[in-house]
């Protein structure tokens, strides 16, 4: 019986150990992250969102950090989280992150989800082919060609809505499988967001380039949780001095360097008006 006693007591205390280890952890999880601010970033798009030797380089990382700045945290102070895109809502739904800079295009059925700041750029999806190759001047010479995008893209919906007829549509898990695809001539072109498709070719090192004619709008705001309209406004203020100070055009001028590409003028700088401007999802 003492056996059996001394058994049920030891297995007890070792569940309270355990819980004990949970509670700490989760407790010092919290701490470690008090006084900071997290951030969703891309950490696979070159020249948007993209992590690198343990550093974090982009367009959107570059807005993020003026942005926080502008709040009040310095670089030291910023958390730094992947946001892929079909985790983006949920994590701001969750708290899992305070703001999302991550080729985040504000659309009608998002804003029921979250809030946005912006916009803050207005990026076309466009064609990238290799560095010479004028087959492709535009959406109009797509017949017969095959052309590569990201699984479950609206840059891939798009050409199968508009041009399926025309194309053959190889799906990519990501815009580097993209890419490699079009190095070895396996497709004749990829498609997505002009921006992300200037930093793919910059990291080509003038291998590819972009075709520049840019055939939809996208607005990309910055993702707030739901309600937090006076995190909207901080944001918009902090993205209009932005724009105001230069800081946005030399962040873009950086993150394009040496590729043959400049944001559409019709639309860029655009007005950060709370996110109230509407866009295709990305």
């Amino acid at each position: 019986m003492r056996k059996s006693k001394t058994s049920v007591y030891k297995r007890i205390l070792a569940v309270f150990c355990a819980l004990a280890c949970v509670f700490v952890v989760s407790a010092c999880g919290r701490s470690s992250e008090e006084g900071k601010i997290r951030i969703g970033i891309k950490f696979d798009q070159p020249g948007v969102g993209f992590k690198k030797s343990g550093t974090y380089v982009g367009f959107d990382v570059d807005v993020a950090r003026y942005v926080a700045r502008q709040l009040g945290y310095s670089e030291d102070r910023i958390i730094w989280k992947e946001a892929p895109s079909k985790q983006r809502e949920a994590m701001l739904q969750n708290d899992d992150v305070d703001m999302i800079f991550a080729s985040y295009s504000i659309n009608d059925s998002r804003r029921k989800a979250v809030d946005f700041a912006g916009p803050y750029f207005v990026a076309g999806q466009d064609l990238m082919v290799r560095k010479g190759d004028r087959s492709i001047t535009g959406p109009n010479d797509l017949d017969g060609k095959r052309l590569c995008s990201v699984t479950g893209s609206t840059s891939a919906q798009t050409i199968k809505e508009r041009y399926s007829s025309k194309v053959q549509l190889m799906e990519q898990p990501g815009y580097a499988e993209c890419a490699t695809a079009l190095f070895s001539g396996i497709v004749d072109a990829v498609t997505t967001d002009d921006i992300i498709l200037a930093g793919l070719a910059s990291n080509a090192r003038g291998k590819l380039e972009l075709v520049g004619k840019p055939f939809t709008q996208e607005y990309y705001g910055v993702g707030i949780k739901k309600g937090n309209t006076k995190l909207v406004t901080r944001v918009d203020a902090a993205l209009r001095d932005m724009i105001k100070d230069g800081s946005w055009s030399r962040d873009i001028n950086e993150n394009t360097r040496g590729v043959r590409y400049t944001p559409n003028p019709k639309y860029n700088p655009p007005v950060p008006n709370q996110g109230k401007t509407s866009g295709k999802e990305e």
